[in-house]
């Protein structure tokens, strides 16, 4: 019989044992089998396991580097700024910048990378990267937006460079980075070549079609043929045969490869990730088969040899995933993996196999079965490479120390250390100290009428102690003495409490043996919350002299009081002291020290106010003169508000009274206005009241800028996330408070932008406006009209409307409109349709007239749609619409030669252009090339005029109009801006 038990010991859990133990008479029993022979076999088995616990893995420690944090979405940039922070010549550079002690990091890009590098290099912990998103001028949304890394690499490059010119450190990015290759253009048949050099830091490689960075670098020099219709223009020499390509004049020291993970898909009008399985090789050797790759006038004494440094990787889709990088930063045979904070070692499997990306098959569960291998594609893969040069790798890879790093960076960070370890020691101690905040009648002098109106004191600006719980009470006191000059035994305290109502009070004060115990007793009774601060008046009495005297004794009838002093005419609220009263007593028993205290004249008549609570509003009631504290039911700690009493011209004042003026400081806010052409600059600020209404709001904006109709000021609010303007206005008196306007879920801002209209907001939300395009039939030349109508409109009081603001070719011209995405027309409204319904946002409307042609179509016509295309070169021959569709009437038996005379006339073509073009048929999406000779009646099944058509005529021909830029970035992503 055996007992089996186990447990995995680690650092948390360093011993083990057992709660129960077994009778020693069962170990003896001999029936129970433990005894054999006088003897118990107990047995051990030990296992050493490497188990990863993810929250205690200390990088440093296992290998030597730290990673950086991760702000919300910048996991792109933390795996590029550690790729350059592993380039040390790079580092070395940047740490040899000039900066100064007196420059920010927040607003010194040089600085901040310095920081961030020397951090990198000496820190234990990982580094946090938002003091250098700061120096590009960046906010918190831009920390939530993921952006296109190559893009990143590129202006922060470009930044540095400009910031390196006129330093010791100018070039190095040209040093590094900069290679040179010539495009060129050679004729066939004649002598004549034309080339141009260019500069790059970077090359995109192909990944589709390519299987490893050696096919990418042979189509990226693929010879192009330039005959046909295609002939190059040779100067002197006309239309000739040419060959046009790109060589390499050099490759620098770090070569950087971009992989083209990512396309545009114009079929689908989307972006898409190619996770298509791409290799690429430890060594990279570019001087392969005698230079295919080398123009005839590189240097060829220069061995392009290359070591891969880096590997960046993305894992996910197009619409969102996760960023880091492996790198080998001595070039050794040891890779690391560089994943935001945490940092592991890698083999270089992971690095190279798993990162090609393409397809995994997964193993067979029931091999005895003959099922086909699932197969699933790895989302995972390297979309950057770091190559550094053979040659040049002792001088890239070269030594870092702390005699590179200016002085004043080194003392301003070892500083900056010794805080933080500071308050590392500071939190591991804390549950020994405890913080006792004292309030004086000099904090609420300072405070009230400047930054504070309501109850007394703000507790986070009064003078803060920091004391062992276990200290004596009496020892605390000795340092109050020290620290304000009050002996102790003229020390009274009183405690504060959270009322009901929200307010904080002086509740009661110490009695002399609560004085006798520690401080940290004191807090413990008087807060139920244990980790609760001890907050404490000092009250203070004082002679003739103004020196402190020995506070009077207190009895249970005795309160105090605290009083507050408004003037009406100047709306000032200040504090003027307090007073200890029987609660027997009224208040008309003190009015005469109430009127020393504020200054005024023996009769001056005064009206008294309590107040009683500000959340979550106002109340300040009169208090009646005549009544007893008692009755009033006024105790220890409550605040009197007094005035001189209302005379008729101080009736007239903005707030006349205590309540009133409470009520505007509670719900007063000054509010940032912005123009939305600028939509992060303030123009101007105001005061307004959060009770103020839609009306209210613009009125006064009306004032500010000089308006005479305030309805033709259109609101729009602030987005607290983005910091930027939300996408829909404020409708005309759509909220009923400012306190709306500046409400965004469970934030409020401050900001609000504005826009002066051309007509009253009312009206203005009561038309549909559209925006027309209009294309001329005479002229090539296409005009946005912007039409305004009532939502009830028709599309024929649209195109009434656009009549009078185009330019017709005739009088009785007939239009019509057209609904165009991605240059195809899907729709031809009826002139009855509803124009409420229509959304020009995501479709294009196209206004056009219609020939006369068309008007009267027999039995033996038809109307087809004809749209302007390009094919791709090489396998994928993908098309792509350009330009402006059109409809067309094509008659029975009517050939391609005769059609092409008309369109070449409807859209004034030269001859000469024309002749290039090409015409085919398009079926779903497939073109069938005609001749001259084909009738295209024919060819064309579907006679309505509504809808996509799946069939069209094609006209193929060079785009010349401004192409739209479709970057290698992600649907989600927005440019990179570094503003600094």
């Amino acid at each position: 019989m055996a007992a089996e038990t186990q447990h995995q010991f680690n650092a948390r859990e360093s011993d083990w044992g057992f709660t129960s133990f077994m009778p020693l008479g069962e170990l003896y029993d001999p029936t129970r089998g433990y005894l054999v022979n006088d003897t118990v076999l107990i047995e051990a088995e030990v296992s050493v396991r490497k188990v990863l616990d993810y929250w205690a893995y200390d990088s440093k420690k296992e290998t030597g580097f730290v990673g950086l944090k991760n702000q919300g979405a910048t996991c792109y940039m933390n795996s590029l700024l550690e790729t350059l922070y592993h380039i040390p010549y790079f580092r070395k550079a940047v740490y040899h910048m000039p900066t100064t002690e007196n420059d920010a990091p927040t607003a010194s890009i040089p600085l901040a990378l310095q920081s961030l590098f020397y951090k990198l290099q000496y820190n234990d912990t990982s580094v946090a990267t938002k003091e250098l998103t700061k120096s590009f001028g960046w906010d918190t949304y831009d920390s939530f937006m993921q952006h296109d890394v190559q893009e990143l690499n590129r202006v922060l490059c470009e930044k540095l460079e400009d910031k390196m010119k006129g330093t010791v450190v100018e070039g190095t990015i040209q040093k590094l980075f900069e290679g040179h290759q010539m495009n060129y253009i050679e004729c066939i048949n004649v002598d004549y070549k034309s080339t141009r050099k260019e500069s790059f830091y970077d090359l995109q490689l192909d990944v589709k079609g390519c299987k490893d960075v050696y096919a990418s670098f042979d189509k990226y020099v693929e010879v192009e043929r330039l005959e046909g219709d295609n002939k190059y223009h040779a100067e002197g020499h006309d239309l000739q045969d040419a060959k046009k390509g790109v060589l390499f004049m050099d490759f620098p020291p770090v070569l950087q490869l971009q992989l083209k993970r990512f396309e545009y898909d114009f079929m689908r009008d989307i972006m898409v990730k190619i996770n298509d399985r791409y290799e690429f090789p430890l060594q990279l050797d570019l001087d392969r088969e005698n230079g295919k790759y080398l123009s005839p006038d590189a240097d060829k004494s220069v061995r392009n040899l290359y070591t891969l440094h880096s590997v960046l990787v993305h894992s996910g889709g197009v619409n969102g995933g996760h960023y880091y990088a492996y790198i080998r930063p001595t070039l050794s045979d040891q890779w690391y993996k560089f994943d935001d904070e945490r940092v592991t070692k890698e083999d270089v499997n992971r690095v190279l196999e798993e990162q090609y990306g393409g397809e995994e098959e997964l193993p067979q569960n029931n091999p005895g079965f003959n099922n086909p291998p699932f197969k699933f594609t790895k989302y995972s893969n390297a979309y950057m490479l770091v190559y550094i040069r053979e040659s040049d790798k002792d001088k890239i890879i070269c030594n870092v120390d702390e005699n590179d790093v200016a002085e004043h960076l080194r003392v301003r960070l070892k500083k900056e250390q010794e805080e933080k370890e500071d308050k590392r020691k500071y939190k591991a101690e804390a549950h020994l100290f405890t913080t006792v905040k004292v309030a004086r009648d000099e904090d609420i002098t300072e405070q009230i009428g400047k930054n504070m109106y309501f109850d007394l004191v703000d507790h986070e600006k009064v003078k803060s102690f920091r004391i062992e719980k276990q200290t004596p009470f009496l020892l605390f006191k000795e340092e109050v003495a020290k620290e304000f000059g009050v002996p102790v035994e003229l020390q009274r305290f009183w405690i504060w409490a959270k009322r009901q109502n929200h307010t904080y009070r002086p509740n009661r004060p110490l009695l002399s043996h609560e004085e006798l115990q520690m401080v940290g007793h004191i807090r413990e009774a008087s807060n139920k919350a244990n980790n609760a601060e001890l907050k404490l008046f000092l009250e203070i009495v004082r002679g003739p002299d103004e020196r402190p005297i020995p506070p009077p004794a207190k009895s249970f009838e005795d309160i105090l009081l605290f009083f507050k002093l408004y003037d009406p005419e100047n709306g000032v609220l200040r504090y003027v002291g307090r007073l200890m009263v029987k609660n027997s007593s009224k208040p008309m028993d003190i009015i005469g020290e109430l009127i020393q205290m504020a200054g005024f004249a023996p009769d001056e008549e005064i009206e008294l106010f309590e107040e009683i609570k500000f959340q979550p509003c106002v109340m300040c009631e009169h208090l009646d003169k005549n009544m007893s504290f008692k009755l009033s039911q006024i105790e220890d700690g409550d605040i009197i508000c007094y005035q001189k009493a209302l005379s008729i011209q101080e009736n007239e004042c903005p707030y006349p009274d205590v309540p009133s003026f409470l009520e505007y400081v509670q719900n007063r806010e000054v509010v940032r206005f912005r123009t939305l052409e600028k939509p992060k600059d303030d123009e101007f600020t105001m005061e307004l009241s959060k009770l103020h209404s839609y009306d209210d709001v613009v009125d006064r904006l009306a004032e500010k800028i000089g308006l005479d109709d305030p309805s033709k000021i259109r609101l729009t609010p602030h987005n607290c996330y983005s910091q930027q303007p939300k996408p829909q206005p404020i409708k005309y008196r759509g909220v009923d408070h400012l306190s709306d306007m500046l409400a965004h879920y469970n934030q409020t801002s401050d900001i609000l932008y504005y826009e002066v209209l051309d007509i009253p907001l009312p009206e203005l939300q009561g038309l549909k406006i559209l925006n027309v395009a209009f294309h001329h039939a005479s002229k090539d030349e296409v005009i946005i009209h912007t039409i305004r109508l009532p939502k009830q409109s028709t599309v024929g009081d649209v195109i009434n409307e656009l009549k009078t603001k185009v330019e017709l070719s005739h009088q009785d011209a007939e239009l019509r409109l057209l609904e165009v995405f991605s240059h195809k027309i899907y729709k031809t409204f009826v002139s009855t349709e509803r124009i409420e319904s229509i959304n020009d946002h995501y479709w294009t409307l196209l206004a056009e007239e219609i020939p006369e042609e068309e008007k009267n179509i027999g039995p033996n016509a038809r109307l087809i749609h004809v749209y302007h295309f390009t094919k791709e070169s090489g396998q994928n021959q993908q098309v792509h619409n350009f330009g402006d569709p059109f409809v067309l009437v094509i008659h029975e038996g009517e050939t391609l030669e005769e059609i092409k005379t008309r369109i070449q006339k409807k859209l004034h073509v030269p001859d000469e252009d024309f002749a290039k073009w090409k015409f085919a048929f398009f079926s779903t999406g497939r073109p069938d090339y005609l001749q001259d000779t084909d009738v295209v009646y024919n060819r064309f099944q579907r006679k309505d005029v509504y809808g996509a058509w799946e069939q069209y005529l094609g006209l193929e021909h060079v785009d010349n109009a401004p192409k739209r830029a479709y970057h290698n970035r992600h649907a989600y992503e927005k440019p990179v801006k570094i503003y600094n």
